[in-house]
């Protein structure tokens, strides 16, 4: 028997929401990099995952349809991550098109800031750049920039749009036990992403509580020391152990894509968990066999 040396990265982002890259993109970075599965994880829309899935199986990669939703427990913003949700479920899609509908919102109250500061970015010209149903900060941020007013993505939002700049508006957010049971109700996993960034750190006792069936312990803002902390409170909560490179293509710089990589057992370990939803994943015919 042949062992081959396999990882995954289980959250990406596309120009479906705010990435860059198109689902094709994707998958042929993949394939370059010798990822073996992968995930699309945009914020608050489904649309690239049947192209990207199209494309994994042309590729020979293992793909996964996923979502990155934001919520809130007790005044704390969290995300968290679905897996092998069934992107046609009809009670997703009504929600997701109320996030969408917030989401374009968000983006002309935050301009009507900017345009205050005389600032003079149109919201229609925005949303026109943004190109997907989804918009969201970054694409405030590369109007800003292309328009000469900062240097830099990462200027334009600490300048203007991080929490408690002149340009920030709060967005509505479904609570996080809501989306935890609609994530399992659409036949997924819900998947506490990137732990590291919370300030405080996540209510995990309460989460376990509620639920959740993971947590992204590998992704490019966690250390090692962070790695082994969360993969320490997965292990004692039996939760799924996950992680991706968080790329969004070229809007903050280099892709990171390739530099986080998620041990192909635990991509095994997810699946296995989903046995109601095979058929959502694409496994290539001709690798099936030496990766089972």
């Amino acid at each position: 028997m042949v062992i081959f040396e396999m990882d995954a990265d289980l959250h990406l982002h596309t120009h479906f929401s705010d990435g860059t890259y198109a689902p094709e993109d994707l998958a042929q970075s993949a394939l370059r990099l010798g990822i073996a599965a992968l995930a699309v994880t945009d914020h608050d829309t489904v649309e690239a995952c049947e192209p990207c899935e199209a494309a994994c199986r042309g590729a020979g990669i293992e793909f996964v349809p996923g979502i990155e939703l934001t919520t809130e427990w007790e005044g704390q913003e969290l995300h968290f991550l679905g897996y092998g949700i069934d992107v046609r479920h009809r009670e997703l899609l009504a929600e997701l098109a109320q996030f969408q509908d917030v989401r374009q919102q968000r983006v002309r109250e935050m301009i009507d800031r900017l345009n205050r500061l005389r600032i003079p970015l149109e919201a229609d010209a925005v949303l026109a750049l943004a190109d997907c149903r989804s918009p969201g900060r970054p694409h405030i941020a590369r109007a800003l920039v292309q328009a000469g007013r900062c240097g830099s993505m990462d200027e334009a939002f600490d300048r203007y749009l991080k929490k408690g700049r002149p340009a920030w508006v709060p967005k509505r957010r479904m609570s996080a036990g809501d989306c935890i049971g609609l994530l399992h109700r659409t036949g997924g996993m819900a998947v506490l992403a990137h732990p590291g960034l919370y300030r405080p750190e996540a209510p995990y006792g309460m989460l376990a509580e509620a639920g959740l069936d993971g947590i992204e312990c590998y992704h490019s803002k966690h250390d090692g020391r962070m790695v082994h902390q969360f993969r320490a409170i997965a292990e004692r909560h039996r939760w799924l152990i996950t992680g991706g490179s968080d790329c969004h293509g070229d809007s903050k710089g280099r892709p990171v894509m390739g530099t986080v990589r998620l041990p192909y057992e635990h991509f095994v370990a997810l699946k296995n968990r989903l046995p109601a939803a095979r058929a959502r994943f694409a496994w290539p015919a001709e690798t099936q066999a030496t990766r089972d």
